[in-house]
């Protein structure tokens, strides 16, 4: 075996690992801060205008017989 090479392959191979956590890590950084903009937003619109933003048809008309 070559040593020189087995420690060449070796330190890259620790090298993308890091590079992997590190990418890793700012991707789920940045999801949680949109999770986070994300509730908010919904917490803050109020409860019947996001029904209506949803379902717009849903009791806006009804059938009254007497």
């Amino acid at each position: 075996m070559d040593i020189a090479g087995l420690s060449t392959s070796m330190s890259m191979a620790e090298l993308q690992t890091g590079w992997g956590m590190k990418m890793l890590s700012k991707a789920m950084d940045t999801a949680q801060s949109q999770g986070a903009q994300l509730a908010e937003m919904i917490s803050s619109a109020p409860a019947a205008e996001m029904e209506l933003s949803v379902n717009p048809y849903v009791g806006s008309q009804f059938d009254v017989r007497i």
